[in-house]
């Protein structure tokens, strides 16, 4: 029911330019391009089956008919402050944040940390392999209507999935933490063939990551009042990018010898102040006890409303049948093409380069209060703007981003890392990381106006599946072109070395050294790597070559033309009504 003081207003319905009116059967007709059009009303006033419409609203806990109905609720004003909401909003927001900043955290090691610190003994191929470990996040599709439809009534629709997965999470954290120095070591044994088996670990994390992200993606429909929905998405970007940069950013400074030794320490170490086994033990309690008080002091409101789990897979197919979908499937699967050679292998390259650990540290470090901040007020242009017109402002950004990448990559100092140079870096960092982030606010709150609560698991995880997948599913190939368009030649010392420099075979004649166990075999063996053709600007450029085109040539229009639409456009028809 309605809060007091929560009194939503009425459209004129005179005004000639109100981007949204009550159509027959309390659809909307109007556009999508006025942020002040909801994601939808409450699902049982969209739903055309009169019978599913008075089950779901008498399944509701709260159901009462001891009330006046509330009016329908518009959309928040577009300055509408995180201290301007009800409490039980921002109580629930802080609730979200909360969980998704955790989700963030093996997330931010698998995606960030642990590729850099494989980096010293994998080529960029053998990198690219790990990073088949983020897969589940795009294949979470095919097991979300399992986590819609199946649970207890005794924990909730949400809590069911969230407190057992958070729990299996912690103690894979916490194995991993006891195993994980072995576990790097063999990574890199025999070629690198050793990543396969260590791939492996991180994939199961990374699944039960986003399982969970299945679960809270659902539950944020709900956790929020209707007028305020659009702040699921803010404290999506919020908690996400808060735990992924501090697994990332922060762990990669704090585990960075030459950062401690430099800004913490008297004396010289060989280890940074944070190791990769004690962060994993420590987050992985954090999850313990994190499900310990969500299951004790959260509780979830109770539904009767339960679907088989073929229906909720019907539900699914029947999105993918909508042609609104299938285009935003389109545009999903082609967009990220554009910037994935800059997110990622700029930042290796800089360390090809002679960039230091330390300096990469220091510029992630400077750049996560920046994420944190923009990553809010991204939240609230999107609320104040047409979402899709944000995203391609951004998506423009992004490519002139990864242009300027490049173009610091090519401009390092040969007489080393200078200040100059080391700001230049920071500043083509946090603009990129921006763009990024703005990319990912927008599309997010396009995706949480267009879902159905209803299905809001499935229809939150499709849309976040493919938009995942665009920016997964290229990595692997990115990473093999940059060793495939490489040429590099080891050449001989001209004169040997001392027998107690060496530390393999002495190098006698030239042999490639493009890949990463050819390069240590070469330095090791006293003889110079000479980069002749380096793949990464041959990559860079083909991306955004490729970025540009289907920008202007498909996915502007097709971005601009799905924002136009209404939203019964997104909505399943039932049979049943017709």
């Amino acid at each position: 029911m309605g809060r007091k003081g929560d009194k939503p207003r009425l459209k004129d319905p005179d005004r000639p330019k109100s981007s949204a009116t009550g159509g027959e059967n309390g659809h909307t007709n109007g556009s999508m391009d006025s942020h002040l059009e909801l994601r939808r009303k409450h699902p049982s006033l969209d739903s055309p089956n009169a019978t599913s419409q008075t089950t779901h609203l008498m399944s509701r806990e709260d159901f009462s008919l001891d009330e006046k109905p509330p009016l329908t609720p518009t959309s928040p004003n577009a300055n509408t402050s995180f201290f301007d909401l009800p409490r039980q909003d921002r109580r629930n927001f802080l609730l979200l944040v909360l969980l998704y900043f955790l989700q963030g955290i093996p997330m931010g090691l698998a995606t960030g940390s642990v590729p850099f610190l494989l980096k010293s003994h994998l080529s960029y191929g053998q990198i690219g392999v790990f990073s088949l470990a983020s897969y589940p996040y795009s294949l979470k599709l095919f097991w979300s209507p399992i986590v819609d439809a199946v649970w207890s009534p005794a924990l909730g629709r949400r809590k069911s999935w969230i407190l057992p997965i958070q729990t299996f999470s912690g103690l894979a954290l916490i194995y991993l933490g006891s195993r994980i120095k072995d576990m790097l070591s063999a990574a890199g044994a025999t070629d690198g063939s050793g990543v396969w088996s260590f791939t492996g670990w991180w994939f199961f994390l990374v699944f039960l990551c986003a399982t969970q992200d299945i679960a809270v993606d659902g539950w944020a429909l709900t956790l929020l009042s209707l007028p305020n929905l659009s702040y699921a998405s803010t404290a999506q970007t919020v908690g996400l990018t808060a735990g992924h940069f501090l697994s990332y950013t922060v762990f990669l400074a704090f585990n960075s010898p030459d950062f401690a030794n430099r800004w913490f320490r008297s004396t010289p170490s060989e280890v940074g102040v944070m190791t990769l086994a004690g962060y994993l033990t420590f987050w992985g309690w954090s999850y313990l006890i994190v499900t310990l008080g969500l299951a004790m002091l959260k509780r979830e409101e109770k539904t009767k409303e339960k679907d088989s789990i073929m229906e909720v897979y019907r539900s699914m197919i029947g999105i993918l049948k909508l042609k609104n979908i299938q285009s935003i499937i389109i545009v999903h699967l082609i967009a990220k093409i554009g910037f994935q050679a800059n997110d990622g292998v700029t930042n290796l390259k800089l360390l090809d380069k002679g960039f230091s650990q330390e300096d990469l540290a220091l510029t992630v470090l400077i750049d996560f209060p920046f994420e944190i901040s923009l990553g809010y007020y991204a939240g609230r242009w999107s609320t104040m703007y047409p979402a899709m017109h944000v995203w391609c402002w951004a998506f423009i950004g992004r490519l002139f981003a990864a242009v300027i990448a490049q173009g610091v990559v090519m401009m390092f100092p040969k007489d080393g890392v200078q200040t100059w140079y080391l700001l230049t870096v920071i500043a083509s960092h946090i603009f990129s990381t921006f763009t990024n982030t703005v990319m990912f606010v927008a599309i997010s709150a396009f995706h949480a106006k267009i879902s159905d609560p209803l299905i809001g698991g499935t229809y939150m995880t499709l849309l976040a599946t493919v938009s995942n997948l665009g920016g997964t599913f290229p990595r692997f190939f990115i990473l093999k072109l940059v060793d495939y368009f490489t040429v590099a030649t080891c050449h001989p010392p001209s004169l040997p070395p001392k027998s107690d420099i060496l530390k393999a075979d002495l190098v006698t004649a030239p042999f490639s050294c493009a890949l990463e166990a050819q390069k240590h075999r070469c330095l090791d063996g006293g003889g110079t790597c000479v980069i002749e053709r380096d793949g990464y600007y041959i990559t860079n450029v083909i991306c955004v070559i490729i970025g540009v085109v289907t920008f202007w040539g498909y996915i502007r229009p097709a971005a601009l033309k799905l924002q136009a639409l209404p939203l019964r456009a997104w909505r399943l028809v039932d049979p049943d009504s017709r």
